[in-house]
C-alpha cells in the first residue's frame, strides 16, 4: 500500500515548512535532501527516498561523489533528481569558497524587529530565538532555543546561552513572538528576561535586549526599562 504523500502530513512535520518556520539548521540530512528531491516515486515519499540514499551511500559525501549510474539502483532517481542533487552540492562547494560575510548590525530594536518579523509573523506557536552578536553588534548566528505553545514558552538559561557560549558571542539579543498578535510582555516574559540578564552576567555575555514580536508591532524589554544598558 502506498505511503501517504508528504503533502498530507501536518504542516509542522513537512520538511519544507519546517525549514521556513525554524531554519535549515533544525532539519536532518534526510529532510534537507527530501526538499531538494521534491518527490519520491513508487509509492514512497521524498523523505523515504532521501533516507534510502543516505543508507545506500552511507553519508552525504557518498551521495555527492556517486556517479549517475550508481543512482540507477534507487527507484525514482532519474536524471532530473541526480542533476538537482549535483547542483545543490556544487552550490555548497562554491559557497565555502566565498569570503564569509557578516550579518547585519543591530543598532536598535527596530532593526531586530525588521530582521525577525518576516520569519515569525505567521508562526502559530510561541518560539524563542537567541541572536548571537560580535563586538560590533553584527549578528553572527542565531538559534532556536525553544518552541512553546500558543500561550507559553519555557526558557531555561542553560539552553538559552548554550550556543552563545560555544560561539564565543560578545552579546546576545533574545527574540520571541506572541501568536496572539499583542506584543505587550506578560509577567512570565518579565521574569524570563530578568533570569536571562542575570545568567548573562554570570557567563560574561551581555544581554542587549529581549524583543517580543506581535502583529506588525513589537516591544523592546530594554526600551521598557527591564534591561539596563
Amino acid at each position: 500500500m502506498p505511503k501517504p504523500s508528504i503533502k498530507t502530513w501536518p504542516e509542522g512535520e513537512r520538511p519544507r515548512e519546517r525549514l521556513l518556520w525554524f531554519g535549515a539548521d533544525r532539519l536532518s540530512d534526510a529532510q534537507l535532501l527530501a526538499i531538494i528531491l521534491r518527490t519520491g516515486g513508487g509509492g514512497r515519499s521524498a523523505l523515504d527516498l532521501a533516507m534510502e540514499l543516505l543508507n545506500g551511500f552511507e553519508s552525504l559525501r557518498g551521495i555527492e561523489s556517486a556517479s549517475q549510474t550508481e543512482f540507477t539502483r534507487f527507484k525514482g532517481m532519474g536524471s532530473a533528481k541526480v542533476a538537482q542533487l549535483k547542483a545543490a552540492f556544487e552550490l555548497g562547494r562554491r559557497l565555502l569558497g566565498e569570503p564569509a560575510r557578516r550579518g547585519p548590525a543591530f543598532a536598535s530594536s527596530a532593526d531586530v524587529y525588521a530582521y525577525y518579523h518576516p520569519r515569525l509573523r505567521e508562526m502559530k506557536k510561541e518560539v524563542f530565538y537567541c541572536a548571537m552578536l560580535d563586538a560590533k553588534n553584527r549578528i553572527r548566528k542565531d538559534c532556536l532555543v525553544s518552541e512553546g505553545t500558543l500561550t507559553n514558552s519555557l526558557i531555561h538559561p542553560r539552553e538559552a546561552f548554550k550556543d552563545a557560549i560555544r560561539e564565543s558571542a560578545a552579546a546576545v539579543i533574545f527574540v520571541h513572538n506572541h501568536p496572539s498578535g499583542d506584543p505587550r510582555p506578560s509577567r512570565e516574559d518579565i521574569v524570563a528576561t530578568e533570569r536571562l540578564v542575570h545568567a548573562g552576567e554570570i557567563v560574561g555575555i551581555r544581554v542587549l535586549d529581549h524583543v517580543i514580536i506581535g502583529d506588525n508591532a513589537y516591544t523592546s524589554m530594554a526600551e521598557e526599562g527591564y534591561i539596563k544598558r
